[in-house]
């Protein structure tokens, strides 16, 4: 099944760069969230994925 959090994180990250006005800042936020809660809980390479994910929401 693999990493229950590193799945949320990522549809979270999804969500968060593809949603537009108001719903954005609150998308951005809880994809930010997910990732620090999948962050803790995952394999180093998990992790480098995570790192990738974040930098996508910075741009």
């Amino acid at each position: 099944m693999g990493n229950r959090l590193f799945i949320e994180a990522r549809k979270a990250v999804d969500l968060a760069k593809n949603a537009t006005g108001s719903g954005q800042y609150e998308a951005i936020s809880r994809a930010k969230n997910a990732l620090s809660s999948a962050y803790a809980n995952s394999t180093v390479a998990e992790q480098a994925q995570l790192r990738e994910m974040q930098n996508e929401l910075e741009i």
